[in-house]
């Protein structure tokens, strides 16, 4: 079998996944760790990660390259508003983790953060607990992977919906860190009323309040952490923005690839999809007119037809990769 054009026989074993254990797990200054490695299959790893920010331990889910020869870069790929926890999530609704198999990129995905926007939080949720998750994605996590699974501390981040909000705060509060950024159908523009409205709601629907998040509406908070407000912080990074319309389009049928399943699930993916995708793309739209007026390039794919659903997130990864490729110095 060839992979990456060279026998993959003839390379030598992984040596994470050949031992279960970490190459090396530092602590960080904080106190986070790696605490158990456990090998899940013949390409993944399983981390529990302590993160001193939170006082908890953290699942981190880790595909390895395809070939590990050599130290690779780390695509950071987060899930939407479930965080994992649920079945809605890259591994269960898409092939994405099949097409990032051949790829010499070190795939990680944190299991946790349900509505919690991957944000660091001015106080703690009686419902949603403590959350402190910029911390965990820029200070925390990344040193850990790096020194633990031997990359190249080269990083990328993509993520959808609620996520997709998240992967452009991060680079803008961490500069340098990611060198590309994906946001697929995600709400840039969170201080207006109509993104804070939509990330309000997001955060509601998991029983947190977000005034516990930046604060009540129209908390500077709000603006501190609006990636369309300090999109400056953007230039340099390789950016990929993309939405649909909210009209429903080739996947919003009962028997598309990764719909939701029976005529209710159908109705749920056209109506209240159709109203999350309208909203985020108004969102992102805005943003390419911010970014556009600050001269700071990116690539769009905004389809005339689409739902806030896992059909079309499937294939906006695979169009994006290019875009993620680039800043990971990896073949498109």
């Amino acid at each position: 079998m060839s992979v990456g054009g060279a026998s993959a026989d003839s390379r030598p074993p992984d040596p994470v996944l050949a031992t279960g254990s970490m190459l090396a797990s530092p602590n960080t200054a904080d106190g986070s760790r790696v605490g158990a490695v456990t090998v899940d299959g013949d390409r993944t790893i399983r981390l529990a990660v302590y993160s001193a920010a939170m006082d908890r331990e953290i699942q981190v889910d880790v595909q390895r390259p395809a070939d590990t020869s050599a130290p690779r870069p780390t695509l950071y790929l987060l899930n939407g508003a479930g965080g994992g926890e649920d079945s809605a999530t890259w591994k269960a609704r898409s092939d994405v983790m099949d097409f990032l198999a051949d790829k010499d990129v070190n795939v990680v995905t944190p299991v946790g953060g349900a509505w919690s926007y991957y944000t660091d939080w001015i106080a703690d949720d009686p419902v949603l607990g403590r959350n402190k998750w910029q911390t965990f994605l820029t200070r925390e996590l990344p040193p850990l992977i790096d020194a633990g699974l031997g990359t190249n501390s080269v990083n990328a981040i993509a993520g959808i919906s609620m996520a997709g909000t998240s992967v452009l705060q991060l680079p803008i509060a961490a500069p340098g860190l990611y060198r590309s950024a994906a946001a697929y159908s995600g709400c840039a523009q969170i201080s207006d009323p109509v993104g804070y409205n939509f990330a309000n709601t997001v955060v509601a629907a998991g029983g947190g309040n977000s005034a516990n998040m930046y604060g009540p509406a129209g908390d500077p908070g709000w603006a501190a952490n609006d990636p369309y407000v300090h999109a400056e912080g953007l230039r340099g990074v390789n950016l990929y923005l993309s939405d649909g319309s909210g009209v429903p389009g080739k996947y919003d049928t009962l028997d598309g690839p990764n719909a939701l399943p029976g005529v209710g699930g159908l109705v749920n993916q056209v109506a209240v999809g159709g109203a999350l995708e309208a909203a985020t793309d108004y969102c992102s739209r805005n943003m390419r007119a911010e970014l556009d007026r600050l001269g700071i390039p990116a690539t769009y794919h905004f389809a005339s037809t689409g739902t806030h659903s896992w059909g079309y997130w499937q294939d906006e990864l695979k169009r994006s990769w290019p875009v993620l490729a680039h800043g990971l110095g990896l073949p498109a």
